[in-house]
């Protein structure tokens, strides 16, 4: 299968370059922030190590602060809870990936060119926040039922962004309309949420070449 290189993305979509290594993670191997971090990053750091780890469930308040060397009043002055820590573990990613995904599909680019650098994007930012993702879809049906609804409303903006590029491309003809956007969108993000089940650091593929492959398939399925 022919990979492509990183360097044939359209200069007008590519997101904005990562400063993490190929294949590297979001935070320090250990999930241990910097001594003199703040103390939200240096408890979400921790709390998403433990998480990973241990499981949400089987992780203690006082595991976490002990771990960041903080009180339990620093966290809830912070987070409230427990169930606000898992929530931001996730949170934090899906901001990342929505002020990607919204100047992407707000650019001048063709709309092929737009939901390529789209499908791609996410892949990568899952990979570089797996830890995050991984965490999440294990944990998400242990968040109160507010936290719950809110976590799906933020999803769904996200999709239904996605998914407007995808009928940009049907209604323009670019793109074929025998098969509805939503079960494209879901056959996409199928991809991206499996991706904490197989993908490891040290495999054959980069973050980019996965990101490359997936996009490709995308593109592929959307041929008129």
């Amino acid at each position: 299968m022919e990979t492509r290189e990183p360097a044939r993305q359209q200069e007008s979509t590519r997101p904005q370059e990562s400063t993490r290594p190929p294949g590297g993670s979001a935070r320090p191997k250990d999930g241990a922030a910097a001594p003199d971090a703040p103390v939200p990053q240096r408890l979400l750091a921790v709390a998403t190590r433990l998480f990973a780890e241990r499981g949400y469930d089987r992780t203690s308040v006082q595991e976490i602060v002990e771990a960041a060397g903080v009180t339990k009043g620093a966290l809830y002055h912070y987070f409230g809870s427990k169930d606000d820590l898992l929530h931001e573990v996730y949170a934090r990613m899906l901001r990342l990936q929505q002020q990607r995904l919204d100047a992407i599909a707000d650019s001048a680019a063709p709309v092929e060119e737009r939901l390529r650098a789209a499908a791609a994007d996410v892949v990568v930012t899952t990979i570089e926040n797996l830890d995050d993702a991984m965490i999440f879809f294990r944990s998400m049906h242990q968040l109160s039922p507010e936290k719950y609804k809110q976590v799906r409303a933020e999803r769904r903006r996200y999709h239904e962004r996605f998914r407007a590029l995808v009928e940009e491309g049907q209604l323009s003809g670019v793109f074929a309309a025998v098969t509805p956007a939503d079960l494209i969108v879901d056959y996409h993000f199928g991809s991206v949420h499996h991706l904490s089940t197989w993908y490891r650091e040290d495999g054959p593929l980069t973050p980019q070449q996965v990101a490359d492959h997936l996009a490709d398939l995308l593109l592929r399925s959307l041929r008129p």
